[in-house]
């Protein structure tokens, strides 16, 4: 069964127009984050590489597609865990850092903390010798497009967040049964300056712990924070819940009691995956046993050879 990586290019509405180019992202970043194993890489690293790869993509809310603030600008939160020490990195609202999933593992790896902000971050980065990048290389068209859109006096807020593509993130197990998870995300379109989402929350945006699971989450960052999504999930794996059946019972209970919709990817340390959502539609794909699975609405699951081209 081993190893199997699973991402997620975030929930929400996703336009047809863009549906493919979201679909065809999260496949290419499992192919890379899979291929990470074949050379010999640990979970961590094939969740790093998978998120670096969406980051990298910007058609996704992440990296160089990440949303804007009220002011114009980009800012941008990341976490990474694993499961076998429950060693964690993370950031919060940094703004000129291409890759900021990268940066939140420098973090984990090199220092004593768990997560840095901002100003403190981009140091810490400049320290570790982490290439600065200008915020107009962040941001594209589209989401200049839709800040302005979002600005004007008649605008409709809902309609504003349709067509967002969503948080970023990956789990995985290797083939020495160590689980890891990453998130990323640019966060809620027009947000207020310095607002932090669920994203770099330690339980909340994601959480890696080899005695029960991996889980990456997207969705409304400030329901999912209220009942830390992703550990509510793994404490029903730790009750005997599959995966999937833990995923649905997070989800069910996040809609339920703060009215929230969103979406996770889950691996146990076994290898058995999920990719559920309670909203519209997800972007997710995931690679186990040389096959590649995928998919966007409820109930859609293809599966292809990773032989096949793409």
């Amino acid at each position: 069964m081993l190893p199997v990586l699973v991402v997620h290019g975030g929930a929400g509405h996703i336009p047809e127009e863009r549906a493919e180019r979201s679909t065809a992202g999260v496949c290419s970043a499992a192919r890379a984050g899979y291929a990470v194993f074949q050379r010999g890489g640990s979970s961590m690293d094939a969740v790093v590489e998978a998120v670096t790869q969406l980051e990298n993509n910007p058609s996704f809310n992440a990296g160089c597609g990440s949303v804007l603030n009220v002011k114009g600008e980009v800012e941008m939160d990341a976490i990474v865990m694993e499961g076998k020490t429950l060693a964690s990195g993370a950031v919060c609202a940094v703004r000129n850092i291409a890759n900021p999933v990268q940066l939140a593992r420098l973090i984990m790896d090199k220092t004593s903390h768990a997560c840095l902000t901002a100003e403190g971050a981009n140091h810490f980065a400049r320290l570790m010798g982490v290439p600065e990048v200008t915020q107009e290389s962040l941001i594209t068209e589209y989401s200049r497009m839709r800040w302005k859109k979002n600005l004007t006096p008649d605008a409709n807020p809902v309609e504003c967040q349709m067509g967002k593509m969503g948080t970023v993130g990956a789990v995985a197990v290797d083939s020495e049964g160590n689980v890891a998870c990453a998130t990323s995300t640019g966060g809620i379109l027009n947000k207020m300056e310095g607002r932090v989402g669920d994203t770099p929350c330690i339980g909340c945006g994601g959480y890696a712990d080899n005695q029960s699971g991996a889980v990456s989450t997207t969705g409304h960052g400030e329901a999912i924070m209220k009942v830390t999504l992703a550990r509510h999930i793994l404490f029903h794996m730790e009750q005997g819940q599959s995966a999937e059946a833990a995923s649905d019972l997070g989800l069910a209970y996040m809609k339920s009691r703060v009215g929230g919709l969103g979406g996770v990817v889950t691996v146990d340390p076994q290898g058995n995956w999920a990719a559920r959502f309670s909203s519209k539609q997800m972007s997710w794909a995931a690679v186990q046993k040389d096959t590649l699975h995928y998919g966007l609405y409820t109930g859609e699951h293809v599966t292809k050879s990773i032989a096949e081209p793409q």
